[in-house]
């Protein structure tokens, strides 16, 4: 088990609780709800009470952004929240797609009776065996906040929860308790006869499905199954991805700006490593978009940095120990410009050297029209200055310059996370505690005057207002001369 500390007893559950309030919404039938981020306008029910809850919520907040929903990040805390508890390691899919309002109230509350259980779970998916074990899956971490219950947690506790069983870690002892009579499960032995919802859920086919879970093996199999299904209930008008694994190459932080009369081109590669083996000796190659400057295999340029890191819990459980990440710093001729790269990989253990090339279709640039300056920018305080580069479309041999385009409109769209900022939208909890959420904020970019023509290309700049916030991702949208364009930037670290 790798956590036994109360973290995992209560931020754990808080977060599985979650993922299964937001998912308990779905209807099978209509093929409407599901996991879609629903539960950040639900929070005004009473069913959906709790600050650990609300916690969780606010620390996803910080991860979606345009290509990332909140709701694909709820799915992956349920996986985190699992498996940090010594649980198994249950697949993820991405492309949940998150609501923008609040879904149907469905949520199943502890005091009401069986068949109205049965039916929630039903509707949700899950026949009757299934939803005694999702119950027991999901209440094998956690328990009963006095504060958010106190009708169910009539005596006062330590800690201000009554948890669901005696150990910390994702296990079956709740079913052990439970099946022993020495459990101290407020749902199953609580003082309010009416709240003892596990009791009558666990009971319903006479202890059979619970014998069944009281095997290490069965319980831990049957409840990557669950939830993974549980996760990856989503409304029939969603399609989720295959399930996504580590892979060995993948490119990062790249960058392409006019520099010292050349485009500077910054690219990073990650490899999955081992210490063992001998360190890499890998080359970047690159062809022109026009004209002919390269040989004929491509200009290539070799590592800049190496740097090592261990992987996430979840990729050592996967197998993959340690990350290597090298980059790479290339100065593209001017003219040529760059259309696609690729890399050349000498493990440097006898074996033949391999090209990584995105499975052979390259990994392509595809524009240099309009390009963020991270030189030229400022971002390394609150009020932060973005420059965008645009090449110049011609030269003005009556003015000796280089002329802006006749007509650009450019803009970045932002997603920012939250923040102390008193503009930023918030939903309010049947508590009264604020939850912020991402929102997307569009800056318009100007002409700087400060910022003279060089190496054929124009520079226009925004200024952007962050205090308190996280910028989690940027994409740039730009008109040049009637042509569209575009370009995301990562995630900026600023002031």
């Amino acid at each position: 088990m790798r956590s036994q500390e109360p973290a995992c007893r209560d931020i754990s559950f808080s977060t599985h609780k979650q993922a299964y309030h937001d998912m308990a919404n779905h209807n099978s039938t209509t093929g409407t709800g599901g996991m879609d981020a629903s539960i950040l306008f639900e929070f005004t029910r009473p069913q959906d009470i709790g600050v650990g809850m609300f916690e969780s919520l606010s620390d996803f907040a910080f991860n979606s952004n345009e290509y990332v929903g909140l709701a694909d990040s709820i799915a992956m805390g349920a996986i985190n929240a699992v498996i940090d508890c010594g649980g198994p390691v249950i697949p993820f899919r991405g492309g949940r797609i998150d609501a923008t309002v609040a879904g149907p109230a469905t949520v199943p509350e502890p005091q009401q009776d069986l068949a109205s259980h049965i039916a929630s779970f039903k509707a949700q998916g899950f026949n009757q065996t299934e939803m005694i074990m999702l119950v027991a899956c999901g209440h094998s971490l956690g328990g009963v906040r006095k504060v958010d219950f106190p009708l169910i947690v009539t005596e006062n506790v330590p800690t201000g929860i009554q948890t669901f069983a005696s150990t910390v870690g994702f296990d079956n002892t709740l079913v052990h308790e439970y099946l022993n009579s020495t459990t101290e499960n407020v749902l199953v032995v609580g003082a309010n006869i009416t709240t003892r919802s596990d009791l009558r859920i666990f009971s319903s086919d006479n202890n059979v499905t619970m014998q069944r879970l009281a095997s290490s093996t069965t319980f831990n199999t049957v409840c990557a199954d669950l939830i993974g299904r549980m996760i990856d209930t989503v409304p029939s008008s969603v399609t989720l991805t295959d399930v996504i694994e580590p892979f060995n190459y993948k490119v990062t932080k790249t960058f392409l700006f006019p520099q010292n009369g050349s485009l500077t081109f910054l690219a990073s590669l990650r490899i999955i490593s081992s210490r063992n083996a001998p360190t890499p000796t890998i080359t970047m190659f690159w062809k022109e978009r026009t004209g002919s400057f390269c040989p004929p295999k491509g200009c290539s340029v070799g590592t800049s940095d190496d740097t090592i890191t261990d992987s996430s819990f979840l990729a050592q459980l996967k197998g993959v120990p340690f990350f290597d990440l090298f980059s790479f710093n290339a100065s593209i001729d001017l003219k040529t410009s760059i259309s696609h790269f690729w890399f050349e990989v000498n493990n440097n253990d006898g074996s033949t050297p391999f090209v990584v090339d995105n499975n052979g279709a390259n990994y392509t640039i595809d524009q240099d029209v309009v390009l963020y300056d991270p030189l030229r920018s400022d971002t390394s305080n609150p009020f932060s200055v973005l420059v965008v580069g645009v090449r110049a479309p011609f030269f003005s041999f009556l003015l000796q310059k280089m002329l802006p385009p006749t007509d650009a409109n450019i803009s970045i769209s932002q997603v920012k996370g939250p923040g102390s900022n008193p503009n930023l939208t918030a939903f309010t909890t049947l508590s009264g505690s604020d939850i912020p959420f991402t929102t997307s904020k569009t800056s318009v970019f100007a002409l700087d005057p400060s910022l003279p023509p060089a190496d054929g290309y124009t520079f226009y700049s925004s200024s952007i207002s962050h205090i308190g916030q996280l910028i989690s991702s940027n994409t740039i949208h730009a008109t040049i001369n009637g042509t569209a364009y575009s370009r995301w930037v990562p995630s900026l670290d600023i002031g």
